[in-house]
């Protein structure tokens, strides 16, 4: 029997880097995996590995920009399965390397739409089908820039600081249920949003989100009870 066999998973930013490579690997260990991502394009080709490789997927294409529209995953999930399983939030975007005063309004207040708020809206509509679930895992992508505290930084640190703090106060708040949360901080990758930030590195030095995925899966199973820890790869 497969690891994630009969279970659902949902996956943001599904299209591309670690969440496509997840949503990819779920899908071959049994989830039926709901992948999320602004591209249908992107969606599509990634649904076509998973249905080479005998897996199912719902396609979602949905800009999590447009937060109001998170409320609306819900009820149809409830619907159709009565539970959620597997909760990945993998979207993000760097932003801007830049000193603070000279940040860009608009694009600072993009980086928390997408980092922070939509998140927590995610966990908002969906914290009931989690608890639904006989072992909900959910798992947030972070990283060390939230606590390193790196010139030019800012913006990106501190949404994934405001991110971290609020997943383990809701980790506190799901201590008694079946449900767990935890941050996973996945280390350097060959993924675009690093290339942006390092776009004279070579990424044929890093490791891929793929071998990345393999290491994942293990904390998206019922065997692991962790709750509200940062996980570093």
């Amino acid at each position: 029997m497969k690891s994630f066999e009969g279970k659902t998973a949902l996956v943001t930013g599904a299209s591309r880097g670690i969440g496509r490579a997840v949503s990819i690997a779920l899908a071959k260990e049994g989830a039926h995996v709901i992948m999320i991502a602004r591209s249908v394009g992107g969606l599509e080709e990634v649904d076509d590995e998973i249905q080479k490789a005998g897996g199912s997927s719902t396609l979602v294409p949905l800009d999590l920009l447009e937060t109001n529209n998170i409320d609306g995953l819900a009820a149809p999930l409830f619907e159709r399965w009565k539970k959620l399983d597997i909760l990945v939030g993998s979207a993000a975007m760097l932003g801007k390397l830049t000193p603070l005063p000279q940040y860009d309004p608009k694009l600072w207040e993009d980086i928390f739409r997408l980092n922070v708020h939509a998140n927590w809206r995610l966990l908002r509509a969906l914290d009931p089908l989690l608890r639904a679930s006989e072992a909900g895992r959910a798992l947030f992508l972070t990283s060390a820039a939230a606590r390193e505290h790196k010139l030019y930084w800012g913006g990106y640190a501190a949404t994934k600081a405001a991110l971290e703090s609020f997943i383990q106060t809701y980790a506190g708040e799901i201590e008694r249920t079946n449900a767990k949360v935890n941050l996973l901080d996945p280390g350097a990758t060959a993924t675009k949003l690093r290339l942006s930030a390092y776009p004279g590195e070579d990424q044929s030095t890093l490791p891929t989100p793929e071998e990345k995925a393999t290491e994942i899966l293990k904390y998206l199973s019922a065997d692991y009870s962790g709750n509200g820890e940062i996980i570093t790869l």
